[in-house]
């Protein structure tokens, strides 16, 4: 029990670290203005979802669960 003494301080610091860091990360988000946040989400809403792409139909695996070998061409 007592070599494992020397990892108490690690652990210590660890943890005020990590609770000084979620600390000061909480300052930096800035709350945004409600009267914005309502005319970003009219904007969006207006947009609307416009795809990007058309994808080709992709034809379903004829999984037999077999495994078959291709057949060759005769020549």
């Amino acid at each position: 029990m007592e070599i494992l003494l020397w990892l108490v301080p690690p652990a210590v610091v660890t943890v005020v670290a990590m609770v000084w860091v979620s600390w000061l990360g909480r300052e930096g988000r800035g709350e945004v203005d409600r009267e914005v946040a309502v005319q970003r989400m009219g904007a969006a809403i207006e947009r609307g979802r416009q795809p990007t792409y058309a994808a080709p139909a992709r034809r379903p695996d004829r999984s037999t669960g077999v495994a078959v070998r291709p057949s060759r061409r005769a020549s």
